[in-house]
């Protein structure tokens, strides 16, 4: 065989070596299922704008997000294997787990602060925070069970004066003397839309509830097993809300938009300024350590604000709810606008 034919039986051998690792390499995403807490809105805009701009394929992951709803319940999905990864509201739900001995454990914060905040009409005397306890207050079970106890335990709030939160505002628009909660991301602009008022709005998260929120939960056995694939949800999650937050979040929205046809653009792009606002995403710690920070000491500064409320008991091993090894890693920091 001639040099020039023995060169050309050695390209077609490498373009042929080629051809079949190409479906190989397409074959090595690992599949991941993602579990989110609600139908697909703005507070979930990372996670879907790492899977539409192609980030979780970059760090080798085939994601799917599970949305939750009013009549899904994804958390219970997650420690019995169903799902990899489920988005937590709060750091209540991690010690709970703890509590109750479910072997899952918190691996980031994706919101440096709870959205959660109460509503006020305005022009009705309610200049601060302490002004909102003479109001008829509208409250969820859920948060009387959770910062409402916060709120009697740290500012004197009386459960005399509150009625039940159906999810609608009306009630609290009849009633100038009244408040409601709601996220801060979104019942202000109902408020606006429906009512015709901007409403004064009191961020708990800023008056001391200083729980994380919108955290990214697992099994402790993946943690165990599987720590570079959990390294490697976190880190593209991370870079997907970075994206979303200061980036073209177009593909992101697109994405929630076909999964949940009632969001529109005006609020999408209300509450991607409204988290820029309040510094919900990237405020505090995540200006150093990058998104999704976890430190000991504010997990511990909540921990303690719950046992003084009664929320959660004293005795739990409060580092069994989390992990810190996989975040305050400055991932992402290169793509925070300088100024």
């Amino acid at each position: 065989m001639t040099s020039s034919r023995i060169c050309l039986a050695r390209l077609c051998i490498m373009l042929a070596a080629e051809v079949v690792a190409a479906p190989a390499h397409a074959q090595a995403l690992d599949k991941v299922s993602f579990g989110t807490n609600w139908v697909a809105e703005a507070e979930h805009g990372g996670f879907y704008q790492a899977l539409a701009d192609g980030t979780y394929r970059k760090y080798g992951l085939d994601v799917t997000i599970v949305p939750g709803g009013p009549n899904v319940n994804n958390r219970i999905l997650l420690p019995v294997g169903k799902i990899d990864f489920f988005m937590s509201a709060n750091t209540l739900q991690s010690f709970d787990a703890v509590e109750q001995n479910i072997p899952t454990v918190a691996v980031a914060a994706m919101f440096q602060k709870d959205p959660q905040v109460l509503i006020a009409h305005p022009d009705q005397g309610v200049d601060k925070f302490e002004d909102l306890k003479r109001l008829t207050l509208f409250v969820s079970k859920e948060g009387i069970a959770s910062y409402y106890q916060w709120l009697k335990a740290d500012y004197g709030f009386s459960e005399a004066n509150v009625k039940p939160y159906t999810f609608n505002p009306q009630p609290f628009l009849a009633d100038k003397k009244s408040a409601m909660q709601g996220y801060v991301t979104s019942e202000p602009y109902a408020i606006e839309t429906q009512g015709g008022f901007k409403p004064k709005v009191f961020l708990l998260a800023d008056h001391g509830f200083d729980t994380y929120s919108t955290l990214i939960e697992t099994r402790r056995d993946l943690v165990e097993r599987k720590p570079d694939l959990v390294q490697r949800f976190v880190d593209a999650s991370i870079v997907g809300w970075y994206n979303y937050i200061y980036g073209d979040n177009r593909p992101g929205n697109d994405l929630i938009k076909k999964g949940n046809p009632e969001m529109t653009d005006a609020l999408l792009a209300y509450s991607v300024a409204t988290m820029k606002q309040y510094g919900i995403v990237d405020s505090g710690d995540t200006s150093t350590l990058g998104i999704g920070a976890m430190t000991d000491a504010r997990m511990k500064s909540f921990f303690d604000k719950m046992v003084r409320a009664g929320v959660v008991k004293a005795g739990i091993d409060l580092h069994r709810a989390y992990a810190l090894q996989f975040v305050d890693k400055r991932v992402g920091l290169d793509l925070r606008p300088k100024n």
